[in-house]
């Protein structure tokens, strides 16, 4: 009896599986991606269901998290373990380009869609090897009740020399601070101050790509973001994020994601945003960032691959995750950058006003090592341990024996 019934069983089950589609493993490719937050996840999952649907195929997706994506990603190329389709941020592509891990996209992408400053960190040696998805940057966010309650008018400061000012007054040693000062925080830190060098004249390399890290400027730039941190809280982004919307912070530079923060942590926060603060009758310049995807030069998928980076990155289907995700930014297609969605929403006109006076860090394979000593450079600076020059006269021999040998002696 037994036997008869598992026979039967074995019948059912063969029976159902038959009925049941199968995915077609040869039309089925990997996505990795850094849209994690369940809105996020929800618009980029419709968005490829969309594409699934046009093109009978599968996309597996794999969400990765800013903190150890790199990591992941640099351990699946070397175990040839790569996704077919990967996102990177802007100041990654360089050092997986420059790797002839990522496949040269030469027919499937017209890249004169795109806005001009997007295109560069696409580019390896004159070959483009990422298509920009999106772009984004950093504002100045300020407590309006901060500042009235410090005697303060409630516009934005025109300068860094005035929101110093504004800073020391709002600052009260205890629970209330005049800015956000992002610490240690890899990844993040250097978003904070290499505008400000930019701002004061500064920069990381000077025409002939020779570091100028120790300039005058940098120097100035630096000891201004250090007069800050004094009268402010030292923290991560996270961290000033959440006290800035809690309403214990004067000034932070953040990006849209905080809004949508305010509006369902703290919605009665009485808070403008403007741009960045110049210096005297210069604006401030701030940190252009962007997604771009990029295929794999491992995939054996390469047609499907390149065919869904170019549906993602059509600016019709970047315009829609720009509009359902409000730190998504603006879509890189320049045919759709100035869509009168953003015109008609304030804070965006905000944004938009501060991408005409943003760049992007270098175009260097080394760049995130370079990143990373700038970042340590501030850290020692602002906690005291060395002064703005010292601090980065060191930057500027390590970022020197890091070009010159591979390798920081």
């Amino acid at each position: 009896m037994k036997r008869i019934i598992l026979i039967f069983v074995i019948a059912i089950a063969a029976i159902t599986g038959s009925c049941t589609k199968k995915v077609d493993t040869h039309n089925t490719i990997k996505f990795w991606h850094f849209w994690s937050e369940p809105n996020q996840k929800k618009v980029i999952q419709e968005l490829v269901a969309e594409f699934e649907k046009a093109n009978d195929c599968k996309v597996e997706m794999t969400e990765l998290s800013w903190n150890d994506g790199k990591t992941k990603l640099m351990a699946a190329f070397n175990s040839r373990t790569s996704p077919d389709v990967l996102e990177l941020g802007s100041d990654w592509i360089p050092q997986f380009s420059s790797s002839g891990v990522l496949l040269e996209l030469k027919n499937s992408i017209d890249f004169s869609n795109f806005l001009d400053f997007s295109r560069e960190p696409a580019k390896w040696q004159g070959k483009y090897y990422a298509a920009p998805w999106v772009v984004d940057t950093r504002v100045l966010f300020y407590n309006k009740d901060l500042m009235q309650k410090a005697g303060i008018e409630t516009s934005a400061p025109a300068t860094f020399a005035k929101m110093l000012e504004y800073a020391n007054l709002i600052n009260d040693g205890n629970s209330i601070y005049g800015f956000g000062a992002n610490g240690s925080d890899p990844h993040r830190l250097y978003k904070k101050i290499v505008p400000m060098f930019w701002t004061f004249g500064g920069d990381i390399f000077d025409s002939k790509g020779k570091p100028v890290i120790n300039s005058q400027a940098n120097i100035e730039a630096l000891q201004m973001y250090i007069d800050l941190s004094h009268v402010g809280m030292i923290e991560t982004q996270r961290q000033l994020d959440a006290a800035f919307a809690q309403g214990k912070i004067g000034f932070w530079f953040s990006g849209a994601w905080l809004i949508d923060k305010i509006k369902n942590e703290n919605p009665n926060l009485n808070y403008g945003i403007s741009p960045i603060p110049g210096k005297i009758n210069s604006p401030g310049v701030s940190f252009a960032g962007g997604e771009y995807l990029a295929v794999s030069v491992n995939s054996k998928k390469k047609s499907l691959a390149e065919k869904f980076v170019q549906f993602l990155t059509d600016g019709s289907n970047s315009l829609k995750i720009c509009k359902k995700i409000n730190e998504a930014g603006f879509p890189a297609d320049k045919r759709f950058f100035k869509d009168p969605y953003f015109a008609s929403n304030p804070s965006k006109s905000v944004f938009a006003s501060q991408l005409a006076n943003s760049k992007m860090t270098p175009v260097h394979p080394q760049w995130l090592d370079i990143e990373a000593i700038i970042e340590n450079a501030v850290v020692q600076a602002i906690y005291g341990k060395a002064d703005a020059k010292t601090a980065l006269d060191n930057a500027q021999y390590e970022i020197n024996m890091l070009l010159a040998n591979g390798t920081i002696q």
